[in-house]
């Protein structure tokens, strides 16, 4: 096994998204219908659909983007969770005898990314704010300030082997024990 600090980006930002959509209540209604010439009573689920705008806001904390494309981002995305609150600010001799991968994400790519994965978070909001028994959201107006974000090494330990003439890979979150 080989120890290996890995590039990761996390983002912090305040947003604040106006939406408008459609909340939905299920309700039933009973008919008769006629099957093989008999009457029959047939339950309908039915939705009535009420138009709805307001708002949500959430502060994103830390969101994790890998900053590297050396690895299958499966793997490591399967090594979460990070405790990123034990950080240590870098020195020198935290490297001793690993080795340490540059990043090959820039900021901006990383970015969009972290993008992706609070518009889905956003989205959850808003369909927990809509309430009801379904949700439709027609539109969405995020504002996003106050971004921050900084660059970290995050500890993993990668093997590889062969087993019957076929390659496999592994990889330990070495924070965790994570595989």
């Amino acid at each position: 096994m080989n120890g290996i600090y890995v590039p990761y980006w996390t983002y912090d930002a305040q947003t604040r998204s106006r939406y408008q959509g459609q909340r939905g209540t299920v309700y039933y209604v009973t008919r008769t219908v006629t099957r093989d010439g008999k009457p029959t009573q047939v339950r309908e689920q039915r939705i009535r659909w009420t138009n709805v705008a307001g708002r949500v806001q959430r502060f994103f904390d830390d969101v994790l983007i890998l900053g590297s494309r050396s690895l299958p981002k499966t793997y490591t995305d399967a090594l979460a969770p990070w405790t990123l609150s034990a950080l240590e600010p870098y020195q020198p001799h935290y490297l001793a005898g690993f080795r340490a991968e540059g990043y090959t994400v820039d900021v901006e790519e990383g970015f969009e990314e972290a993008r992706g994965v609070m518009d889905a978070q956003i989205r959850r909001d808003i369909t927990s704010d809509i309430g009801g028994d379904r949700q439709r959201i027609h539109d969405i107006d995020t504002t996003v300030r106050d971004v921050t974000f900084k660059h970290v090494l995050l500890p993993i330990w990668l093997a590889a082997y062969k087993y019957r003439g076929k390659s496999y890979r592994f990889v330990v979150n070495a924070r965790t024990g994570r595989v």
